[in-house]
């Protein structure tokens, strides 16, 4: 079958790893399904899969992509929790979790195979291309917001870089929620249009706040720590889910952390009861995730090589898998 996969691997050079070819299909197994794949997104995790992070040599070649939807071996229109192990469904009790593109193959290809536990139903609201955003980014998002932030409508978050999938989507369901939305970004044009999507404002990067926030949605990592403990109210919460720009700032702001009773929340996408209610929250309120783009499978080098670069606004999605 059809796969992009990680061929090596290569820190500084992720992309030169990333090949297009034929490989395998997926064997059945016990409590496993088959999905034939319509649409599957990007996320930063397939570049840091290009370098290596998560992903050792020994596993390769590995099929690339966490998200998908597609149909499974019944005709059901599904869509995939890529948190593998969560529960021991499908595999052994002790099995730590990891997400597809780990330990198994992931949805870049025109099948893939998962714990039939790990499929939920696609509402027929959504088309094959928008729920394959929701399993990682979005999710992600949903679960910073709705689970770890302990805001209430009428709060202001501070979204931390305009323009990705997780940033997009922290927009969204932030205003769908009441919440009063800030968003920072170095690109004009993307803080432009995250105000056209809802935000209440935005920001240059680091730039003085007109006043402190409830919470920050911090994804960025290095290049916007300082800027988000500093935007933050006294017992304020930031919600790192992700360090695009590196994982050690150059200062850990502690005195400020302690002496304000600011709280540092880690969130790492979410559990499959929440990507149903995230299912259903779209389904009913007529709430989307924003696309940037939709690339057949065969050109999927030039949607890692624009996510590489920082040149989205919203998710990228591959269909047209045959």
């Amino acid at each position: 079958m059809f796969a992009a996969y990680a061929a090596r691997i290569d820190a500084d050079d992720p992309l030169s790893g990333l090949e297009l070819g034929e490989l395998p299909e997926p064997q059945a197994r016990p409590g496993w399904s088959v999905v034939t794949v319509k649409a599957a997104s990007l996320n930063h995790h397939d570049l840091w899969s290009l370098r290596g992070v998560g992903l050792p040599a020994e596993k390769l070649p590995m099929i690339l992509g966490c998200d998908a939807a597609g149909v499974d071996e019944a005709g059901n229109e599904v869509v995939i929790h890529s948190v593998i192990g969560q529960t021991g469904h499908g595999v052994g009790p002790n099995e730590p979790r990891s997400i597809l593109t780990e330990r198994y193959q992931g949805t870049f290809a025109q099948q893939v195979a998962v714990p039939t536990w790990n499929l939920l139903p696609k509402p027929a609201e959504l088309s094959f291309e928008e729920a394959a955003c929701l399993p990682t980014a979005w999710l992600t998002a949903y679960r910073m917001l709705f689970t770890n932030a302990g805001v209430k409508p009428g709060d202001t978050v501070l979204v931390q870089g305009a323009g990705g999938g997780v940033a997009t989507a922290l927009i969204v369901l932030g205003k769908a929620a009441g919440l009063r939305v800030w968003v920072t970004g170095r690109d004009e044009a993307k803080r432009r249009r995250a105000v056209e999507l809802g935000a209440d404002a935005a920001f240059e990067s680091g730039a003085r706040l007109p006043a402190r926030v409830d919470a920050v949605m911090e994804t960025v990592g290095a290049a916007t720590w300082s800027h988000s403990v500093k935007s933050l109210r006294p017992g304020g919460t930031i919600v790192i889910s992700g360090a695009t720009s590196g994982p050690n700032p150059s200062a850990t702001e502690l005195n400020r952390i302690f002496f304000l009773e600011l709280k540092v929340v880690g969130s790492t996408m979410g559990t499959k009861e929440e990507l149903a209610g995230l299912l259903s929250l779209c389904a009913t309120t007529g709430v989307r995730p924003v696309i940037d783009s939709v690339l057949p499978l065969s050109e999927a080098r030039e949607g890692f090589a624009r996510l590489a670069k920082g040149d989205v606004f919203g998710k990228i999605v591959l269909n047209r898998f045959n």
